[in-house]
């Protein structure tokens, strides 16, 4: 449920799944978007969707992301969507040229005082208590509304309208041969999940697209990831790096997306990152040494492959390591 409603600007609904289910369900029938989709699909030339996570923060994803995208970009069409809208950082190492900025809203309730005969079941159908009635007066909490439309739609005088909340913007240009798209909550914000909808809005089907993804397995990872055809998950081989590549692994699983994984700074640590693959059956498609010099660039908003090219090959072969898994996994024969 995403587009524009009659009354408001261009905006988003709430992703929650519980919120979307709740508010189709008052309508009579179960909204099929609401239902995280397989991400097995057929598969066509080139085309697919990578999407970079993890667990952990700060294992690497934008780093491996932007050299996944920089390698392939001779190859063919790439496209990179940065989906961490709360600090979307891609930008300091695409270095992309910005063409077009839109706004994200949120629809929020409005009251007409003249209709309303606080009642009070917009209250009661509100999960987020983002509306409430005390006598002769509706009070409304935008920063809780999730925009889901429940009360305007149960309000049986239809004294509920819906206004246009910005709560964010999508930025979206070129970075040489890449197209490239990022989102950017605005500061204070607590949902991060619309403007990462109007992000995946973007897609280019006809391309390779490359997803960076915020850190963690809340609702702003879920949101990125599904309806990807595959995961890439970075870790670093410590215990909090095994940790939470464990609590990823199984995020992706139930959403049905094969995952692979790529260990940044390999040679600290130990072996039990490795030894959990194993176990688990899920493929290192990469190891990254520790290295001062990746840092050093890092630090200086170089991208790893524009400063060791020597990389390149190896990003190259991380692509079709994952082709091949998703060929595997969708039954198709090899090309």
């Amino acid at each position: 449920m995403s587009g524009t409603r009659a009354g408001i600007g261009p905006g988003s609904y709430c992703v929650c799944l519980a919120c979307r289910k709740r508010f189709s369900m008052a309508k009579g029938f179960l909204d099929p978007s609401s239902v995280v989709p397989s991400a097995e699909r057929e598969w066509q030339k080139n085309r697919m969707i990578i999407s970079v996570a993890s667990g952990k923060g700060g294992t690497g994803k934008t780093l491996v992301a932007t050299s996944l995208a920089l390698s392939l970009s001779a190859r063919g069409r790439v496209q990179f969507l940065d989906c961490d809208v709360e600090e979307p950082n891609a930008h300091i190492f695409l270095k992309p040229v910005i063409e077009r900025v839109d706004q994200v809203c949120v629809p929020v309730p409005e009251v007409d005082d003249k209709k309303c005969t606080y009642c009070g079941k917009c209250s009661q159908v509100c999960a987020y208590h983002a509306i409430a009635v005390i006598p002769e007066q509706v009070l409304v909490f935008p920063h809780l509304c999730h925009g889901c439309g429940a009360c305007s739609y149960l309000c049986p005088e239809q004294a509920i309208s819906e206004r246009g909340r910005e709560i964010g913007t999508v930025e979206i240009g070129h970075s040489n041969d890449i197209e490239f798209v990022q989102g950017k909550l605005s500061v204070g914000e607590a949902m991060a999940t619309p403007v990462i909808r109007r992000v995946k809005e973007q897609i280019n089907r006809d391309a390779i697209v490359i997803i960076d993804v915020s850190a963690g397995t809340s609702c702003p990872v879920v949101e990125s990831v599904k309806s990807c055809d595959f995961c890439l998950l970075v870790t670093e081989p410590t215990p909090f790096g095994l940790n939470d590549l464990t609590l990823a692994v199984e995020t992706t699983r139930e959403l049905r997306i094969p995952c692979g994984v790529v260990i940044n700074r390999a040679g600290i640590g130990d072996n039990r990152v490795q030894e959990y693959c194993l176990e688990e059956n899920i493929p290192v498609l990469l190891n990254i040494p520790i290295d001062t010099n990746i840092a050093r660039l890092y630090s200086r908003g170089v991208a790893m492959v524009e400063g060791m090219p020597q990389w390149k090959e190896s990003f190259i072969r991380l692509c079709d390591g994952i082709r091949e898994l998703i060929r595997e996994r969708s039954g198709s024969p090899k090309r």
